[in-house]
């Protein structure tokens, strides 16, 4: 298998996103399409998708889906989440035999739900129970590795094209409201599965094209308030930065927008509304090394909604369009034609603009 290192393409990865605003289901097929035209943008180290609104018959439950390196491995795993939840389904992921994908782990899913009287022993709320189980089993489980833990959603991931990763995982068989995509060409890091985007936390994920400079700074501050950057790669520690800003600092996306890729100071002194210019002055202060530096483009997928963000220089491509009640997401228009020849209001976004999309109450 080819190593990385061969070949440095700067502006490779691929990422690529569809929602629909009315919560209606969209197959696995549509964001599997936009990868096509993109497949020179990864060199096969890593491909991978996120669907949103697939599980909807265990939508109350944590969807934990878990590489193990053999057997024994995953019973250990088992009977360790016995002990902080209840497992109401636990079955291996389906996945098709392809000659592209190999080296496989033993891919396996489990639909859980906190056990209260372990969880109020550790006096925390729910989310940061299964967050700080997470944690734990990938760093201190070897040969097991949590990839996906949200409700309604999951994450398939392998080291291949994403194209390829799509038909093993038999995505063609899935619905959701929302998907991500990415082919990744990781530049710093080895290629593995548990490296390929998306990287995930709860509810949270992100798919990404880029290299940030800013990783060091970002991960000393991130590991302060529990985080564990174990993966080696900044992806991660982006996932990390979202989840801590949001749910845990209570920020809404615009706002943790303004952090990650934070305005020069020149253009917070233009601000002629002084309450925005505050806000923003207090965020780069308090948040100072959670600002993002290098090119990225990222599209972070949620509970009922995307949010596509690029760097403030915008140094990697992102582009975006509509029809009807689709949002279309893509690293080139390409890929958003291949999922919608007639799509319309195609744009660029700004550096550092976010463009926040999110369905119906009631309809994801």
């Amino acid at each position: 298998m080819k190593t990385e290192g061969w070949v440095r393409i700067p502006a490779g990865c691929a990422i690529a996103a569809v929602i629909s605003k009315k919560g209606e289901k969209i197959s696995g097929t549509t964001i599997t399409k936009a990868m096509v035209p993109m497949h020179d943008r990864s060199n096969g180290l890593g491909g991978g998708f996120a669907g949103y609104g697939i599980y909807p018959d265990y939508k109350d439950y944590y969807a934990l889906h878990m590489f193990f390196n053999e057997r024994t491995t995953r019973k250990n795993c088992e009977l360790f989440l016995k002990e902080r939840f209840e497992v109401v389904k636990s079955e291996i992921i389906p996945t098709r035999r392809i000659p592209t994908i190999t080296q496989e782990p033993i891919v396996w899913r489990y639909f859980v739900s906190p056990l209260k009287s372990v969880q109020a022993s550790m006096q925390v709320d729910e989310k940061e129970f299964v967050a700080r189980t997470v944690m734990q089993i990938n760093v201190e489980m070897r040969g097991a590795h949590v990839f996906s833990s949200g409700k309604n959603m999951g994450t398939f991931k392998a080291v291949g094209f994403p194209e390829d990763v799509s038909k093993f995982y038999r995505l063609d068989e899935y619905e959701g409201y929302s998907w991500t995509g990415n082919g990744r060409y990781p530049t710093n890091t080895p290629g593995w599965w548990g490296g390929a985007h998306p990287f995930t936390l709860l509810d949270w994920s992100v798919v990404h094209n880029g290299e940030i400079s800013s990783y060091d700074a970002n991960r000393r501050f991130i590991e302060m308030f529990g985080y564990k950057c174990a993966l080696q790669t900044d992806t991660e520690v982006i996932t990390y930065i979202m989840d801590y800003l949001v749910r845990v600092q209570g920020l809404t996306l615009q706002e943790a927008s303004s952090v990650i890729a934070a305005p020069f100071w020149s253009t917070i002194e233009s601000k002629e509304n002084s309450e925005e210019k505050r806000k923003l002055i207090y965020f780069r202060t308090l948040f100072s090394s959670l600002l993002i530096t290098g090119p990225f483009s990222i599209v972070l997928g949620f509970q009922g909604g995307l949010m596509a963000l690029n760097d403030r220089l915008k140094l990697r491509s992102l582009v975006v369009g509509e029809k009807l009640d689709k949002v279309y997401i893509a690293s080139e228009e390409a890929a958003i034609r291949a999922m919608e020849p007639d799509v319309e209001n195609i744009w660029a976004p700004a550096g550092g603009e976010p463009v926040i999309v999110t369905v119906k109450d009631g309809n994801c």
